[in-house]
C-alpha cells in the first residue's frame, strides 16, 4: 500500500500518520530522546534532505505533492476527475482579496469563489460588507470574473447571523445599529440576487437562517444531497429579515402562478402556497437532505444536486459558466407583486389561533407567527395592491426590529446561544 493510498483511507476529519508526521522536526527529535526508533521510511525521507511528507505543487492540479518511497521522490498528488476544493485553488492561483472572515478566490475559467471562514460561517458585518463590495456595479471583481460561486471547504455553509453580536446590541437598546445591520443584510442579498454576473451558491451540511437566505438569493444553487437547510429564525422569535421572508413569498405567488396563470394575490393557488410557505417559515423547519429542500421550497426544480461532497465546487464552477455562457440577465427589482393583502393576513392569523388554542403554540410563538404573517402578506392592505420587492423589505425589517424589542425573543436568543436548543417560552 502506497503513503498516499494509506493516506486516502483515513475518514476526512481524521488525520493519518503521514499527515500527523508534517510535525517532523519535533516528532523526530522528541522520539530520539526517548529512545525509540524511527521507522525505516521517516530514516528515508530524512536522508533525502526533506522534513514533510507533502509540499505544495502549483504545477500540479491538485496543488500538493507527496513524498514517493519507491522512487524517493515527490510526485504530484493525483485527484479523481472533477474533485476540488477551494483551498486547491489558493494554491494554485492565489486569494484575489479577503477580510477576516471572508475571501474571494480565482477559480480560473473566469469563475470567482467567495468563501467564508468565520466561526461556524456565521455572518457578521465583515461578511456582508465582503460580499456586497464584491458584488456591486463598478467593482474589480464583476470587471475580472465572469461568475461566481459562494461555497467552500467546511463541513458546514453557515449557521446564519452572529446571535452574539445582535443580542450584546439589543441589551444595550442600540437600535439605530441594529436597523443598519439589518439594513447591510439586505443590501448583500439583493446584491447576490441583482448582480450583473450570475453568482452561483452551493450550500452544504447546515445552511441555516442568514445561510439560507444567501442560498436563496442566488440566480441558481448547486446542493450537497446531505443538506440541513432551514430559515429558522422563529425558533429564537425572530423572523427572516435579510430577505428571505420576501424572497419566499416571491416563490410561493409564482408557485400559485405556476399552477393559474395569472393567479391573483388573493386566489386559491395563492392562498394555498402561502399557507404552505407560511407553515415552513413559522414551524422553523430543516430539511435532511436537498431533495427535502425542494419540498420546502429552498431550492427549485433546476437547481443541481451533487452526491459527492468533493464534487460540489465543481459541479457549481460548471453551472456558474453555463450561466455566464448563455449570456445572464440579472432580474429586475419587482414593482408589481399582487400582495395577499389583509384577506390571506386573516386566514393565516385564524391558523394561528387555532394552534394556540390546542396549546401547540405559546403566546409569544403567536407573536413571532404573527408577525412573520404581516410580512409575507404586505401588511394590512387591499389584496392585489401591486407593491414592490423593497415595500417588503421595509415590512421585514420593521418586524425583526420590533421582535427584538420583545422580552421573551431575547430570553430565546440568549438560551440558544448557551444551550444550543430552542427555548419554547
Amino acid at each position: 500500500v502506497s503513503l498516499r493510498a494509506a493516506d486516502q483511507n483515513v475518514p476526512a476529519k481524521e488525520l493519518g500518520d503521514p499527515q500527523l508526521k508534517d510535525l517532523m522536526a519535533q516528532t523526530c527529535q522528541k522520539m530520539r530522546e526517548a529512545g525509540l526508533a524511527l521507522a525505516p521510511a521517516v530514516e528515508q525521507l530524512l536522508a533525502a534532505g526533506h522534513a514533510s511528507w507533502y509540499r505544495d505543487d502549483p504545477a500540479a492540479l491538485s496543488a500538493r505533492a507527496y513524498f514517493d518511497i519507491a522512487a524517493n521522490t515527490y510526485r504530484a498528488v493525483e485527484m479523481p476527475a472533477g474533485v476540488s476544493s477551494v483551498a486547491i485553488a489558493k494554491k494554485s492561483r492565489g486569494v484575489v482579496k479577503k477580510n477576516a472572515s471572508a475571501s474571494l478566490v480565482d477559480l480560473g475559467d473566469g469563475v470567482a469563489c467567495i468563501e467564508f471562514h468565520s466561526k461556524m460561517n456565521a455572518i457578521g458585518q465583515d461578511i456582508t460588507a465582503f460580499v456586497t463590495q464584491t458584488l456591486k456595479p463598478g467593482s474589480d471583481a464583476l470587471s475580472n470574473f465572469e461568475a461566481f460561486v459562494i461555497s467552500g471547504d467546511t463541513s458546514d455553509f453557515s449557521v446564519g447571523a452572529n446571535l452574539m453580536q445582535l443580542l450584546l446590541a439589543v441589551q444595550e437598546h442600540d437600535w439605530y445599529d441594529i436597523d443598519l445591520a439589518i439594513r447591510s443584510f439586505q443590501g448583500m442579498t439583493q446584491a447576490i440576487k441583482f448582480c450583473a454576473k450570475p453568482v452561483v451558491v452551493a450550500p452544504f451540511g447546515m445552511c441555516l437562517g442568514g445561510g439560507a437566505e444567501i442560498a436563496i438569493h442566488g440566480a441558481a444553487r448547486q446542493a450537497h444531497a446531505e443538506l440541513y437547510m432551514g430559515l429558522v429564525e422563529t425558533g429564537v422569535g425572530l423572523l427572516p429579515g435579510g430577505g428571505g421572508s420576501k424572497e419566499m413569498t416571491l416563490r410561493a405567488l409564482e408557485a400559485a402562478n405556476s399552477v393559474r396563470e395569472g393567479a391573483r394575490g388573493d386566489s386559491a393557488e395563492a392562498l394555498e402556497a402561502l399557507r404552505r410557505c407560511f407553515e415552513t417559515l413559522a414551524m422553523a423547519k430543516v430539511s435532511m437532505s436537498a431533495f427535502e429542500a425542494r419540498k420546502y421550497g429552498f431550492l427549485s426544480n433546476s437547481d443541481g444536486v451533487t452526491m459527492n461532497r468533493a464534487r460540489v465546487l465543481t459541479d457549481a464552477k460548471a453551472r456558474a459558466r453555463e450561466l455566464a455562457g448563455r449570456g445572464y440577465i440579472a432580474p429586475a427589482m419587482r414593482t408589481d407583486i399582487p400582495a395577499p393583502g389583509e384577506n390571506a393576513l386573516s386566514t393565516l392569523k385564524i391558523g394561528v389561533q387555532m394552534m394556540r388554542e390546542g396549546e401547540y403554540i405559546s403566546d409569544h410563538d403567536v407573536r413571532v407567527a404573527n408577525a412573520l404573517a404581516h410580512v409575507m402578506c404586505g401588511g394590512k392592505i387591499t389584496s392585489n395592491t401591486p407593491v414592490s420587492e423593497q415595500y417588503l423589505l421595509d415590512l421585514e425589517r420593521e418586524q425583526f426590529l420590533s421582535l427584538c424589542g420583545e422580552k421573551k425573543t431575547q430570553e430565546r436568543i440568549a438560551f440558544t446561544l448557551k444551550t444550543g436548543k430552542p427555548l419554547r417560552n
